[in-house]
């Protein structure tokens, strides 16, 4: 039996930073990664994020690396927006690239509550700025 125990804070954009995650798309795309990401046998503990970025954390076994997961997070997310019943006439995408920040158990908590509270976070300008697209790679 292998043990493993591992969790990651992943941060991307949209493509330009246009505010493409409108109110009407939010909830189908978080819907759509949170059934890929269990697909993908990873577990997903918060996602949220504003209208040219999101936030995950989640656990991916070893078996996958966060790379090749990121690559079909994005890439079907992006698919099922721009082909679902409701797509609409503007084209969905995402940027090149990510920020990954790897976590330990006892930071998980805090880490969760932050992407939680991303709309609050960036309304009040309480973001942490090395947490935040400007700084990550992406």
């Amino acid at each position: 039996m292998t043990l493993w125990r591992l969790y990651y804070h992943l941060v991307w954009t949209t493509k330009n930073r246009q505010p493409l995650i409108t109110s009407n798309k939010e909830q189908q795309l978080y819907n759509y990664i949170l059934g890929k990401t269990h697909a993908l046998n990873c577990q997903v503990h918060a996602i949220d994020g504003i209208e040219d970025h999101i936030h995950i954390v989640v656990t991916i076994p070893p078996s996958l690396a966060v790379s090749e997961f990121v690559k079909k997070i994005k890439g079907s997310s992006s698919h099922h927006l721009n082909h679902s019943s409701n797509a609409s006439s503007d084209k969905f995408a995402w940027q090149e690239g990510y920020g990954v920040f790897s976590l330990g158990y006892k930071q998980l908590k805090d880490v969760v509550i932050y992407v939680q509270n991303q709309k609050i976070h960036h309304s009040q300008l309480t973001t942490h700025p090395y947490l935040e697209p400007k700084n990550a790679e992406n």
